[in-house]
C-alpha cells in the first residue's frame, strides 16, 4: 500500500466518505476499539480520532482512514484490518493539537503503513 493511501478512504468505500461518522463503533479484527469521537483532515491526512473508553486507560487513538475495511450504516460499525494490540501500538495521542501537526500525523501514517499486510481467506 502506498505512504499515501493510508489517507484516503479505499475506492469501494467512496460512498461515505463525506459521512458524518462521529458515534460510530470502531471494531479492529480481534474485538472493539472504541467508538468515533471525530474525523478530521488536516494536511490531506484524513483520520478518525476513536475514544477507546476504558480498554487504553480512557486515551484516544488515531486511526488513518487508510486501514477501514468496512462501513456498515445501518449497524454504525466501522471494521478496521488491524488488530487491537497493533492500533494500541501507535504513536501515542496526547493532544487535539496534534491532529494539526504534520510531523505526527506523517509518524502514525508511517506506523500504520508499515503493518504487516493482512492474509485475505480463500475459498
Amino acid at each position: 500500500m502506498p505512504i499515501d493511501s493510508i489517507w484516503s478512504y479505499a475506492p469501494d468505500l467512496s460512498d461515505v466518505q463525506e459521512r458524518d461518522l462521529t458515534g460510530y463503533t470502531v471494531v479492529a479484527n480481534d474485538g472493539t476499539i472504541g467508538h468515533v469521537d471525530r474525523q478530521a483532515d488536516h494536511h490531506g491526512m484524513r483520520h478518525l480520532v476513536v475514544d477507546t473508553g476504558v480498554w487504553v486507560f480512557g486515551r484516544s487513538v488515531l486511526v488513518p482512514v487508510g486501514v477501514v475495511e468496512g462501513i456498515d450504516t445501518g449497524e454504525r460499525r466501522i471494521a478496521v484490518s488491524c488488530s487491537r494490540a497493533e492500533v494500541k501500538g501507535a504513536p501515542r495521542f496526547r493532544t487535539d493539537s496534534e491532529t494539526m501537526d504534520p510531523a505526527y500525523l506523517g509518524r502514525v501514517g508511517d506506523y500504520y503503513h508499515r503493518l504487516p499486510p493482512r492474509e485475505t481467506p480463500t475459498g
